[in-house]
């Protein structure tokens, strides 16, 4: 796969984790825990695991290609653990 369809990809990637995140976040979590309605959790929750997984591959299967160093590299992983961290690694890294 070419290395711009490559980009492409992981920038959908980052965006949907990003996306899905905020939706467990600010959505599913409250109406689980203060209208006890759990179902939206388990839901959002298994998409945003997938796309968890698919993002961090993605990160480092384009460590290389795009000339990352170690310290980007951690940063664009730590970003997928803070909420809108994907949208930031978006638009600086990609």
């Amino acid at each position: 796969m070419p290395l711009e369809k490559q980009k492409t990809v992981f920038k959908y990637v980052s965006i949907l984790e990003g996306l899905s995140f905020l939706l467990l976040l600010f959505i599913a979590m409250p109406l689980k825990y203060i209208w006890e309605m759990p179902q939206m959790v388990q839901q959002v929750g298994m998409a945003h695991g997938v796309l968890f997984i698919a993002y961090v591959m993605g990160a480092i299967w384009l460590f290389k290609p795009l000339n990352w160093n170690f310290k980007e590299l951690l940063i664009i992983l730590g970003c997928s653990l803070v909420p809108f961290g994907p949208f930031y690694v978006e638009k600086k890294y990609l």
